[in-house]
């Protein structure tokens, strides 16, 4: 496995490890983010076993002792594997997550309590010259999970979009190329959209933000017009699982072991 950490937006950081193992022969990252600000955030921790090469990328911008907030989009290994590890290496460091994420399950997972956040809540970072603040979007079921969420960091108008966007392969950490076509091809693989109706209204209401860069788990980044890129997943997603697509499949395990 091979960890690399680039910004990607300013003082936004992307932490990437590529297993080629899972869906050979294209393989697959694992992303994390890591905002630098008075308060500063990492959104997706990895699964614990990539705690040691993931901080290590963190303690490259910044002491991770220094870490305040702890976020991700929904419970899963990938996204939060890690949580409780920060959250030691870092003494004064929380998890903020969604209300409901924190009722059902990070009241009970978390070893310091969660900070709940209602829809629409942002979370100030600070910052002496430049101030940071992240919007918490509830988008329940999209692209899975009761309480998955996506933040949204308003002064470089980055989202964290997590599991959307989701490709293969190993590409650059921040592309203005269109990562649609990709994007469905992996949904044709993995099938990890649960609610469609659901996900196209929460794309385009997504795209309403009109973000610059779309911060994503799985695959390269992307810079350029976010809501043009959020909007055409809506219709390409509808066009091609909706029921009139005709499109019928099982979804495909991850091939290999996770790291």
């Amino acid at each position: 496995m091979d960890t690399r950490i680039d910004e990607i937006a300013e003082r936004i950081y992307r932490i990437s490890t590529f297993v080629p193992e899972i869906a050979p022969p294209a393989g697959f990252t694992f992303n994390q983010f890591l905002v630098d600000a008075e308060e500063p955030l990492i959104f997706h921790t990895g699964m614990r076993s990539l705690f040691p090469a993931v901080s290590e990328a963190v303690g490259r911008v910044l002491p991770v002792e220094r870490l305040r907030w702890v976020t991700f989009g929904h419970v899963e290994a990938d996204e939060c594997g890690a949580m409780n590890e920060f959250l030691a290496a870092a003494p004064h460091a929380r998890v903020a997550h969604n209300t409901l994420g924190c009722l059902v399950s990070l009241n009970d997972l978390a070893d310091r309590p969660p900070v709940p956040m209602d829809d629409g809540e942002v979370l100030d970072l600070g910052g002496r010259q430049v101030r940071r603040r992240v919007r918490n979007i509830n988008t329940a079921h999209v692209p899975h999970g009761w309480e998955a969420r996506v933040l949204f960091e308003e002064q470089t108008r980055t989202l964290f979009c997590g599991d959307l966007f989701t490709h293969l392969g190993n590409g650059p950490a921040v592309t203005d190329a269109d990562l649609v076509e990709s994007a469905l091809e992996s949904e044709g693989l993995f099938r990890q959209t649960s609610c469609l109706t659901a996900a196209a209204t929460a794309l385009r209401s997504l795209a309403e933000l009109r973000p610059r860069t779309l911060a994503v788990m799985h695959g390269s980044s992307f810079h350029g017009d976010g809501a043009a890129a959020l909007n055409a997943l809506a219709d390409g997603l509808e066009e091609r699982f909706g029921p009139e697509s005709g499109f019928v499949g099982l979804p495909s395990a991850l091939a290999g072991p996770h790291p």
